[in-house]
């Protein structure tokens, strides 16, 4: 089964050589450092270390902490961070500078895991959530290198999909020495596909151990002034488009409730910035955007951040969050952010990746679910005259947080032991 999938692996190479030129036609990140993904870099200095896989800027994020922890803990040992995407590249220079090691992660063919692991011969490979790679999984055990999946989770949507090759999956699931599932339904459904049931615990999620900036709260306060204290603000974070076509509609109906209310848009995505400042525009509202370089003033009605590695400075200077990829059928992004600065928080139903989460926020009442355009209007508009409720949403929000922690200590006793192996 996984000679098939590495032959899979090989003829699809060109076709992703294609999808990232795509993509740089928008973001030239993608078109940078292409050796790096064939497991070719040089790795001086850098080799019987520590490997931390995040796919992405989410998985950056919630690596952070562990990530920070490593390096105070174990300075001696070369700490590599690696990606997938141009924006998760962006967000480890971005938090992490020159402190570590960051190289693009390879292709999942047997020659580029060979490289990549020759180059570095880690010590240790954690992998952050859902990142299921069955060469590189299957090279690294036979080379005697522990695995920890870190932070794992496995939504149904993956779990179904991974089950229709249950013969692959089995075999890179039993290759991580542990499993750290955030719940226990994801510990389930790793157990389903073949991970081994001893080594695979529910540690928690780590993303309740976020780690904000001891200024955050500063920054966020000073942003707020320039806008004027007095606005209900409403930063909507990580957002598609199906969500900006709700809240657009939404909003302009507030704005016959609230005339002074500001919308902040944080599209997910780079290549859509440009996108959605222009729909914005062309919904009717005085629009601006944070490169502009000026303070949106009372005139203006939607304002586009249209930079990375922002949001939390934001969701601080913000009266309502409103989650993104929850009215777009993504399955959400990460809501503990806003929860750990404690902001009342909207989402809409689509929470599959962020199911128990979501679940936690609501039974805390520190969330509103909003089905639709209109069911958000409601929501929004009921939080706007409602001072009170907001801020006791909030506390519940940041309680939440606060009640959750602990994830971050499993995992350190767990690289521990797994080094000293």
């Amino acid at each position: 089964m996984r000679h098939l999938y590495s032959l899979f692996t090989y003829l699809l190479t060109p076709a992703l050589l294609v999808y990232f030129t795509i993509r740089g036609t928008s973001d030239r990140g993608w078109l940078k450092r292409w050796s790096e993904r064939f497991g070719e870099f040089d790795a001086t200095g850098h080799m019987q270390g520590i490997v931390v896989h995040a796919a992405s800027v989410g998985e950056v994020n919630a690596a952070a902490p562990l990530i920070r922890a490593l390096k105070e803990r174990w300075p001696d040992y070369p700490l590599t961070v690696t990606c997938f995407t141009a924006t998760g590249s962006r967000r480890i220079n971005a938090v992490f500078g020159d402190s570590v090691h960051h190289l693009y992660a390879p292709v999942d063919t047997p020659g580029s895991v060979r490289r990549f692991l020759n180059g570095l011969k880690p010590r240790l490979l954690v992998i952050m959530e859902t990142e299921i790679w069955p060469n590189l999984f299957y090279k690294s055990n036979n080379a005697g290198i522990p695995i920890l999946v870190s932070n794992a989770r496995l939504t149904e949507r993956s779990a179904s999909g991974w089950s229709r090759f249950a013969g692959l999956a089995k075999i890179a699931l039993q290759c991580p020495r542990l499993i750290a599932a955030q719940t226990n339904e994801d510990r389930q459904r790793f157990i389903s596909l073949g991970a081994n049931q001893d080594t695979t615990r529910v540690f928690g999620n780590l993303k309740f151990d976020i780690d904000l900036a001891p200024d955050l709260t500063r920054r966020g306060r000073s942003i707020r002034n320039s806008w004027g204290s007095n606005r209900l603000v409403m930063v909507a974070g990580s957002t598609h488009e199906d969500d900006e076509t709700a809240l657009f509609v939404a909003f302009r109906n507030l704005l016959g409730v609230d005339p002074t209310a500001l919308l902040v848009l944080v599209p997910r995505y780079p290549e859509r910035f440009e996108r959605v400042a222009q729909s914005s525009a062309s919904a009717g509202f005085k629009t601006a955007r944070r490169s502009d370089g000026r303070n949106p003033g009372a005139d203006i009605q939607c304002l586009v951040v249209d930079e990375m590695g922002v949001l939390l400075e934001y969701y601080a200077a913000c009266d309502i969050a409103f989650l993104g990829g929850t009215l777009a059928d993504v399955g959400g992004h990460n809501p503990l952010e806003a929860a750990a600065l404690g902001r009342p928080i909207i989402m809409g139903p689509n929470t599959a990746h962020i199911r128990q989460t979501a679940e936690q926020l609501l039974k805390a009442n520190a969330a509103i679910t909003a089905e639709n355009a209109e069911a958000l209007f409601n929501a929004w508009k009921d939080l706007q005259s409602n001072q009170e409720r907001r801020k006791k949403m909030g506390r519940a929000a940041h309680q939440l947080v606060q009640q959750q922690r602990g994830a971050l200590k499993q995992n350190l006793e767990a690289v521990k032991a797994l080094l000293l192996q």
